[in-house]
């Protein structure tokens, strides 16, 4: 079918929606490492593991060989209160750039969390009530995870405790509210209310908070609680393997209208929208059908890709979850608290750092000024305000739509809108008002979080 011809807003119907998730791990060749308890060094086993996540969680964490696990029908009726999202053709955002480019987004913002969160959350959420426990544990940056969480834990009727980070806490009222109108107790991290929390307000006054820091808290409590679990947003293989419906979808869409993207990018804090969007795409790649260009876009406030080291580093801040192998920053790295988007982790995911690692795809990090700057070119002319993480794959989309502007050449953009940007007003405020900043850090900066990354005894 020629492309000419391809509506605005591409949607699925109810059957033609995905009805199992896709395990990416089942097609690599180098697997990801596998996490070490970090008292032994040795690979975490699974009886290990249930004292953390619930039990179905631990077999799908663990799973390398199962290419696709059915999606219980309990949430493909959930699913299909916002799915199937849409793919959009960005008409006007090639009109506005001239490009003879084609670009496409996937919207994942149609739901009250206002981002593509909820396809693990409500996985997540379901698996805890079916083992019957009372309730969850988790840390929230920006706080879409948190609230899709909430949500989540609303509509299957388990409690829900959210450990924030403070300078999101702060700066992000209205989505903290979201939080505490579906029935979760949220808590601005690092806080006296955890021994790991009191030890590193002591260690840092005045802090403003981390990914890292959140983690350490809400691992605590479940822990200390067996009618708890601890769950996680991303950067885990069980968070890529829910949140592949967003790539199944896609695909779907466009092997319906004949459409293949030449080019597909995302936005990467712990990986995963961006592993999610790349799923089936890169599943293709790794057993030689087809091959694509892939774009990670990570803050340079942030840069666990082009200026992580690839290592076995904590998860968390205050070091009492397990050791995983990814591109990470050290787990005492804490971002500039000037930075406005949620993409905060000082790790990625295990699954993408392999792959990064093995050449499969490419890596960038943009200054907040220019992904701003993107995101209200964006805004104006397709009429969606978006989230800052997802105006990091904007940004790139546009200057990978410029550069064929300049060659001629009619390549396929393919990028994720992962959210809406509407609880981000003060950060949109502060750039309108040309008071947004940016911290890059130097290199002096990384090598104290990179002095920190604990010594494993070698792998086999």
């Amino acid at each position: 079918m020629s492309t000419d011809k391809i509506p605005y807003k591409i949607y699925l119907s109810e059957s033609e929606m995905p009805t199992a998730w896709y395990n990416l791990r089942a097609d690599m060749k180098n697997k990801p490492a596998p996490l070490l308890n970090p008292g032994t060094g040795q690979p975490l086993t699974a009886e290990e593991m249930r004292d953390i996540f619930c039990d179905e969680l631990v077999r799908q964490e663990l799973d390398e060989t199962t290419a696709y696990y059915p999606i219980p029908q309990e949430i493909q009726s959930f699913y299909k209160m916002y799915r199937p999202s849409p793919l959009v053709r960005a008409y006007c955002l090639e009109e506005k750039l001239q490009t003879p480019a084609k670009i496409y987004y996937k919207f994942e913002g149609n739901n009250t969390s206002g981002s593509h969160k909820l396809n693990s959350a409500a996985a997540q959420a379901y698996y805890a009530r079916q083992q019957g426990l009372k309730g969850v544990t988790t840390e929230t940056g920006a706080g879409q995870w948190g609230t899709a969480l909430s949500m989540a834990c609303s509509y299957f009727g388990l409690d829900c405790k959210v450990y924030m980070v403070k300078v999101s806490y702060e700066q992000k009222p209205f989505r903290r509210e979201v939080m505490r109108t579906y029935g979760a107790s949220v808590t601005p991290s690092p806080s006296m209310e955890t021994e790991v929390g009191r030890k590193i307000l002591a260690e840092h006054p005045g802090t403003t908070g981390s990914l890292g820091c959140a983690i350490s808290e809400a691992v605590e409590v479940a822990v200390s609680n067996p009618s708890y679990r601890y769950v996680l947003g991303s950067v885990l293989n069980q968070v890529m393997l829910h949140q592949s419906v967003i790539g199944l979808e896609t695909k779907a869409a466009m092997d319906k209208y004949g459409i293949k993207p030449d080019i597909i990018i995302g936005c990467a804090g712990g990986g995963s929208n961006l592993g999610g969007l790349i799923a089936p795409f890169m599943g293709e790649k790794l057993r030689g059908e087809a091959d694509y260009r892939f774009i990670a876009v990570e803050p340079a406030s942030c840069p666990s890709f082009t200026r992580g080291r690839f290592a076995y580093d904590f998860c968390d801040t205050g070091k009492i979850c397990p050791l995983a192998k990814m591109y990470t920053l050290g787990s005492g790295f804490i971002p500039s608290p000037n930075h406005a988007g949620g993409l905060r982790f000082h790790g990625m995911s295990p699954v993408l750092s392999q792959l990064y690692h093995d050449g499969f795809m490419e890596a960038r990090a943009e200054e907040q000024g220019d992904v701003f700057e993107a995101a209200v070119t964006f805004a104006r002319v397709e009429g969606i305000l978006p989230a800052p993480e997802s105006s990091h794959a904007i940004r790139a989309a546009i200057d990978e739509a410029l550069k064929c502007k300049e060659t001629g050449e009619e390549k396929t953009i393919l990028f994720g809108l992962t959210g809406t940007g509407y609880f981000d007003l003060l950060a949109y405020q502060k750039y309108n008002d040309g008071a947004l900043s940016d911290y890059i850090p130097s290199d002096e900066d990384l090598a104290i979080g990179f002095a920190g990354l604990p010594q494993v005894p070698k792998q086999t």
